[in-house]
């Protein structure tokens, strides 16, 4: 019988693994498979050779392959070894991702399939948002609900993150991705941002989605995740549960994506509170020191510098996010690799601060000990692991390697979404 794919599903949503199979093969032979995906036009591919068994199959979720963009057995090793420029998703979140399979022989094509990951399922709807000085994107789930919330924050490369809102908002949440700064019709940098802006946010979402039982989750990644646990710190009353992608544990400064200008840059202040800055962990600080980043010659690591500040116990004790005020569950993800910042220890030191406080509130940490920073989507490319930052240029590590980072964005989306099904009732 001539070569042929299996794929399944074919069709689905994009955190559905898949099962990619070919069969038809010369018993013992060698098959190139290559992943190709058009991603915001521009094309992304990752190819490996495998051997056919002795019933002429290769299963991806079974064998590893004999060399290629990838190592290990891994059933989607030929999407999150992909490699190629731009965006990982359209501009469109209800424009699919369509993914088209190969199989070559001896440099000749054998067999052809391919597969779609969906962002928006059917009847999700998207609505911006530019009112009451708010700016972001609203995606409401399919069906009249009502549904439980969240607000999706950024880090410090600004912007409006739709792709995960819209992933929520497919499963059942109603989801909002609310900017900050980096975006239209907002400051261009993170420097002085007001935390009251983000208590707005979680008002209007109350007012205009009236949640189920009145659950209004907060995620963010990285600085998103600092600020995360800030906000439900600073309003216990607002925030129902808190999601932490590689987060702090302690108020930062304005670092990378600071205001330039004199007064700011990335020693002087990122969050304000009542008109006044927070205090933050590099401010009177006797031990923080910008050298092992600045001076560093082959790989830079901001996490070097950010681990210097440790060596003042007081001014960290200053600037500590008092997360013991935190009035719901709490949910931290991390990598033990994180060239950004020790997301790790910040993640320990917060759990290590609710439980000694006695926190009522169900709380869990999922730490991938070689995963990167770059903790951000499931079954999605995962090979950029140096990057040069959007907001100041300079150019570094965020840590992890492909294969534990991929590892890693499966495990925090399948934690986050059973942390939120928990203390929601969604999904049963």
């Amino acid at each position: 019988m001539p070569a042929a794919f299996s794929v399944s599903p074919a069709i689905d949503l994009i955190d559905v693994p898949r099962r990619i199979a070919l069969a038809g093969l010369p018993v013992g032979g060698e098959v190139t498979i290559a992943a190709e995906t058009q991603r915001g036009g521009h094309l992304w591919r990752a190819q490996a050779v495998f051997a056919a068994d002795a019933a002429g199959t290769v299963e991806l979720d079974r064998d590893a392959p004999l060399r290629g963009d990838y190592a290990g057995i891994a059933a989607m090793g030929l999407i999150w070894a992909q490699q190629g420029e731009g965006e990982l998703f359209h501009a469109d979140m209800a424009r699919p991702l369509e993914t088209r399979l190969t199989a070559h022989i001896g440099g000749e094509l054998t067999a052809s399939d391919g597969f779609t990951q969906i962002l928006m399922a059917e009847g999700v709807t998207r609505h911006p948002l530019a009112e009451d000085g708010l700016v972001g994107t609203l995606f409401l789930p399919a069906g009249e609900g009502p549904h439980p919330a969240i607000m999706i924050l950024n880090g410090s490369g600004g912007g409006i993150n739709e792709p995960r809102a819209a992933l929520w908002a497919s499963r059942g949440v109603a989801a909002l991705a609310l900017g900050y700064f980096g975006a239209p019709g907002l400051p261009q940098y993170i420097s002085n941002t007001p935390l009251e802006y983000f208590a707005g946010g979680l008002d209007w979402l109350r007012a205009n989605v009236s949640p189920l039982n009145d659950f209004v989750a907060v995620a963010g990644q990285s600085r998103g995740g600092e600020l995360a646990l800030l906000l439900g710190a600073t309003f216990p009353e607002k925030v129902s549960a808190v999601l932490g992608y590689v987060p702090s544990a302690f108020v930062h400064g304005g670092q990378a994506a600071a205001d330039p200008a004199p007064g700011l840059g990335r020693d002087g202040p990122c969050w304000t509170l009542g008109g006044k800055p927070l205090v933050h962990q590099w401010q009177d600080n006797a031990t923080a020191s910008w050298k092992p980043y600045d001076e560093a010659t082959e790989i830079r690591r901001n996490a070097d510098a950010m681990r210097t500040a440790l060596g003042d116990p007081d001014a960290m004790a200053r600037a500590r996010i008092p997360v013991e005020r935190i009035a719901g569950p709490v949910l931290l993800l991390s990598g033990g690799d994180d060239g950004a910042w020790p997301s790790d220890l910040y993640s320990l030191i917060v759990q290590s601060s609710l439980l000694a406080a006695g926190h009522p509130h169900e709380v869990v940490w999922k730490n991938w000990p070689e995963a990167g920073h770059s903790i951000l989507f499931p079954y999605t490319p995962a090979t950029r692991i140096s990057h040069r930052h959007p907001m100041n240029g300079t150019s570094s590590t965020m840590g992890g390697t492909p294969a534990a980072n991929a590892e890693a964005n499966a495990g925090a989306w399948a934690s986050a979404w059973a942390f939120v099904k928990r203390h929601t009732g969604l999904g049963g």
